[in-house]
Parts: structure tokens; sequence; C-alpha cells
């Protein structure tokens, strides 16, 4: 059976992401940092009649990470959904403000994906995606630090996907634009200072785009038909608002046109 490993899973994409694979009968190991507070997953899993291997993990815990991959067997799909926001802008974000971001949303990514690229390679197989944002692709007032690490995984695994095609590993980023979930409660925010009149017109714009959200469940259909399909491209939005913001920046929305050019890089006599 296949196995996957989702990370972030208390709640929103991430809960509904394993469910979705799940009942698409993969087997999944679904990640928490705390197992205390995984009682909506479990009575989800329950309700859609599934089963889950729910797992502890900080994803910014690199042994702890190292030791789940280990233990878990041959993974086939990673769904990299861990991530933290934060509101801020430069003058007012400390050191640590910025390494927290790059930390969650960045390097514990990197570090995750690979661990289980041996496996994937060695098999020639195997399927990586990475939730990210619309924040990846558009930088945002007051979420320098958020946009700046989406900004470094997406590059991250665009760098990565033409090198690892060839032995049979599909790379993936999701693109979400606003949804509804409890993403939001865990946003650090930094003291706006001089910048507080234009912090709180930002707020109040995104508590307009909030209260239009896409669900979580919508979203993380994007997610599992990243995962899953069969005719795999490397970049995703989940929503009609999402493809909107991101093709602000981007003209290659499915990002076969870059893909296209840097995989020709990597081939012998090319």
């Amino acid at each position: 059976m296949t196995l996957a490993i989702v990370t972030g899973t208390t709640s929103g994409i991430g809960l509904h992401t394993a469910i979705g694979l799940a009942r698409s009968g993969v087997s999944v190991i679904a990640t928490v940092r705390d197992t205390a507070r995984a009682e909506a997953l479990r009575s989800s899993a329950s309700e859609a009649g599934v089963d889950l291997d729910i797992r502890a993990l900080d994803v910014t815990d690199a042994e702890a990470a190292r030791a789940l991959v280990e233990a878990a067997g041959p993974v086939d799909i990673l769904v990299n959904n861990a991530g933290r926001g934060a509101v801020g802008t430069l003058e007012q974000l400390s050191d640590h403000d910025l390494q927290d971001q790059l930390e969650t949303n960045y390097l514990s990514v990197a570090r995750l994906t690979r661990l289980v690229l041996p496996g994937m390679r060695e098999r020639g197989n195997g399927r990586i995606v990475t939730v990210t944002s619309v924040g990846g692709a558009v930088g945002q007032p007051f979420a320098d630090a958020y946009c700046g690490a989406k900004f470094a995984v997406e590059g991250l695994m665009q760098s990565l996907t033409p090198v690892v095609a060839p032995f049979g590993i599909d790379v993936a980023i999701v693109e979400p634009a606003a949804v509804a979930s409890s993403f939001t409660d865990s946003v650090h925010r930094a003291p706006a200072g001089p910048y507080a009149v234009q912090q709180q017109a930002y707020l109040d714009r995104a508590a307009t785009s909030f209260a239009s959200a896409q669900s979580a469940e919508d979203a993380a259909k994007t997610v599992v038909e990243a995962a899953t399909t069969s005719a795999p491209r490397f970049r995703w939005q989940t929503s009609d608002a999402a493809v909107s913001f991101a093709g602000l920046s981007l003209a290659d929305l499915d990002g076969s046109r870059v893909l296209g050019v840097t995989a020709g890089w990597v081939r012998p006599g090319e």
C-alpha cells in the first residue's frame, strides 16, 4: 500500500488532506505537534471511516524528523503542510522572528524532503507536495518574514524538481489564497510601532478576505490531487481567487514553462 506522511494535521488543510488521502486508499502517517490536541483529527477520521497513524512531530526538531522517517518505512508521498504565519514589517521584526519563519516554513520542509529523497530515488518513484501560499508568489505588506520563507521554499522546490525527475520523483507546490482555518490563530504579530496605521489597514483588508475564504476541506482536495494524480505538474492553485492573485506575479501558472527550460540544463549533452 502507498504510504504518505502528512505534516501539520491538527486542523485545516492538513487534517482534510490526511483524511482525503486515506479515503483514496493511501496509508497515512498524520503528524501533529501535540497528540493531546489531535481530537478533531481522530474524530474526523472516525466519521470518514478511515484509519490514520497519528504521530507526534515538531517539524523544527531535526532529530525527531529523522526518527519519524526512519521508523515509517518506505515513504511514497510526503506532504509538507505544517506552517506558521507572522504579521510585521521588517523594521519591527527581530532576528528571532525571521528565524522562526525560516525554521517552520522553509528549513523543516527542506530537512524532511532530504530525508525521504534517498529511498524514493532508490525505488525509482515518489511524490513530494509542499503547501506554500499565494504569498510564495506575491509579496504582501506586513507579511515580510512569512512571504520571504514561502518564496524561499518555492525556489527550493522549483530548483529540486528537474534534478530528481529522472529518478521518478515528482515535486509539486500548492498555493492556497485565504482559507478558513485556525491557521491565523497561531500567527505571530510584531509590535506595529510607527506603522500602526498601515498595519491596521492591512489587517482590515485581511479580515475581509478571510470572511469569504475558501474552506480548508475544499483546498485540501487540490493537495490530494497533487499527491495522487497520474498527470503531475509543479504548480497548483486551490481556487479561482488563488489563480487570480498568483497571476499578479506569475505568467507560468502551472510551472511547466520554467521547468521545460531548466530540465534541459541537467540532461547530458544539452
